[in-house]
C-alpha cells in the first residue's frame, strides 16, 4: 500500500495583473482622476513608471492550472522547468505562503521551507532567537530545539555571529542558518526552492549530503526545485517536468532531465556556430565557422550511439604560427568535461601559405554514452597565450541505437563507454 505524505488535487492559482486597489476608496478616485487627465500615478513608488505599452491592465494569469501529483514518504521529487513554468508558485502553496484559487493540498506531518534568502527570519532578532521562533512556528517545543541547538549552529557555521542581530548576515549567512533550521528540526516534508544557489560550493555539498542523509535514513520527504540539473540527479529519485504553470510529465529523475533537454522543435536540427564578425576583430588565429556532421554527410545535433561524430572546423589565420594548438573538449548536460581532443597546427596544415583553412575531427562511434553534450573550442599555445576560445557551442544529443542501454533501462553508464576485450581464463 502507498504511503503517500503529501497530495495536490486540482491546485490552480490565479494572479491579477497591472494595478490593484490602493487600500483606501479616497486614494483608488483620485488615482482615476489622475490617470483620466493623462497625468502620472500620484501612489507611484520611486522607480516605478506607468505602462501604457500594454492594453488590459486588469487582465488575469493562471500561473498554475489544474495541478496533481502524489509524493510517498522517503522521496526525494525534483521539480524542473523553465523560468516562470509555476515551480516557485507551487511551492509557496505547498509550504501555505499563498493560496491556491481553486483545489486542495492534503499533507501529513510538518511542512519545513526554503523559499527565499531570509524567509521566516526576523531581521532585528539574534539568529539563536530565530532558530528559536522558526522552531515553534514548525510546531517544536522548547526542549526539542534545545536539544538541536548545537547541531543547528555548528553546521551553519555561523557560530560567531549567532548573537548578532540577521539583519547584519550576509545572503550566504542567513541560507546556511535558514537550511540548518530546516533541516535539523526534522520535518516530515522539507520543500527547497533555487535558494541553496546563494551558497558556496562547498555549503552546497554539504547541504546536498544532508539532504541525502535525511531522506534515505530518516525516511524524511524533499520538494527540491533547482536549474542545477546535477544536484537534482544526484538528490532526487524521483521528478516533475513543469512548462506554463502544467505539469508535464512525472517519472524517474533521469527520463524527467532528459525530456527537459529535449529541443522544443522537433528530435533534430541544424548544428551551426558562427561568430560575431566585430568580435574578430582583434584576433589573429580564430574560428570562423564549426559544426557537426553525421554519417550521411548532414549537419544535426542528433546522433546515434553506433555513429560516429564529424566536427568540420574553418579557422583563420593573420599571422605566422609555430605552437599553437586545436584543443576541443567536450562537456557533459552538468558542464562536466568528459574528455579533450587536441592537436599541434602544425601537424594538421601541410600548405602554410594559406590564411585560411578547414579541418575534421572524427568522434569514434560507440565510446560516447547516449546523453546531452556541449564542446569548448580552443586555439592556444601551452605557454599560456590564448588566440580564441569558444564554449557551450554546438550542443549534441547522443542516443541509444538498441544497445546494451535498453536493456538495463535507470542505470547511470557515466559518459564514456569503454570497448574492451573480454575472455575467460
Amino acid at each position: 500500500m502507498k504511503d503517500i505524505i503529501l497530495k495536490a488535487e486540482n491546485i490552480s492559482k490565479q494572479y491579477r495583473l497591472g494595478e490593484v486597489g490602493t487600500g483606501t476608496i479616497s486614494h483608488d478616485v483620485n488615482r482615476w482622476w489622475y490617470k483620466i487627465r493623462g497625468k502620472e500615478n500620484p501612489y507611484l513608488k520611486i522607480g516605478d513608471t506607468n505602462d501604457r505599452s500594454t492594453k488590459g491592465n486588469s487582465d488575469y494569469v493562471w500561473a498554475l492550472q489544474d495541478i496533481n501529483f502524489e509524493v510517498q514518504r522517503g522521496d526525494v521529487l525534483g521539480i524542473i522547468g523553465k523560468n516562470g513554468a509555476g515551480k516557485s508558485t507551487l511551492l509557496k502553496i505547498l509550504s501555505k505562503v499563498t493560496a491556491p484559487s481553486t483545489g486542495t493540498i492534503k499533507s501529513r506531518g510538518r511542512i519545513a521551507s526554503l523559499l527565499e534568502v531570509g524567509t521566516g527570519f526576523n531581521g532585528e532578532m539574534t539568529g539563536r532567537e530565530n532558530i528559536f521562533l522558526n522552531g515553534a512556528i514548525l510546531g517544536m517545543t522548547k526542549k526539542e530545539i534545545t536539544s538541536k541547538l548545537d547541531e543547528i549552529i555548528d553546521f551553519s557555521g555561523c557560530s560567531r555571529y549567532i548573537d548578532t542581530p540577521v539583519k547584519r548576515y550576509s545572503s550566504g549567512m542567513t541560507v546556511r542558518l535558514a537550511f540548518a533550521v530546516a533541516a535539523f528540526l526534522e520535518p516530515e516534508i522539507l520543500v527547497v526552492d533555487e535558494v541553496l544557489a546563494v551558497g558556496d560550493a562547498e555549503f552546497q555539498k554539504k547541504a546536498i549530503g544532508k539532504m541525502q542523509d535525511i531522506s534515505k535514513s530518516e525516511g524524511r520527504t524533499i520538494l527540491f526545485v533547482s536549474h542545477q540539473l546535477g544536484s537534482v540527479a544526484t538528490l532526487c529519485n524521483k521528478g516533475m517536468l513543469m512548462d506554463k504553470g502544467r505539469i508535464v510529465d512525472c517519472g524517474t529523475v533521469s527520463e524527467i532531465i532528459e525530456q527537459y533537454l529535449l529541443p522544443e522543435s522537433g528530435e533534430t536540427k541544424a548544428n551551426l556556430y558562427l561568430p560575431n564578425v566585430e568580435s574578430l576583430n582583434s584576433k589573429k588565429i580564430f574560428f570562423t565557422k564549426i559544426e557537426t556532421i553525421n554519417s550521411n554527410n548532414q549537419n544535426t545535433d542528433y546522433f546515434g550511439f553506433n555513429e560516429s561524430i564529424k566536427i568540420r572546423l574553418s579557422i583563420a589565420i593573420k599571422e605566422d604560427f609555430k605552437n599553437v594548438v586545436l584543443g576541443i573538449g567536450l562537456q557533459d548536460k552538468f558542464n562536466t568535461r568528459v574528455c579533450t581532443f587536441m592537436n599541434n597546427l602544425v601537424d594538421i596544415i601541410v600548405d602554410n601559405s594559406k590564411d585560411n583553412f578547414t579541418v575534421e575531427v572524427i568522434v569514434p562511434s560507440n565510446i560516447i554514452a547516449p546523453n546531452h553534450y556541449s564542446f569548448i573550442f580552443a586555439l592556444y599555445e601551452f605557454n599560456g597565450r590564448v588566440y580564441d576560445v569558444i564554449e557551450n557551442v554546438c550542443n549534441i544529443k547522443i542516443h541509444d541505437t538498441g544497445t546494451i542501454f535498453s536493456k538495463y533501462e535507470g542505470i547511470d553508464y557515466g559518459n564514456v563507454i569503454i570497448n574492451s576485450k573480454w575472455e575467460i581464463i
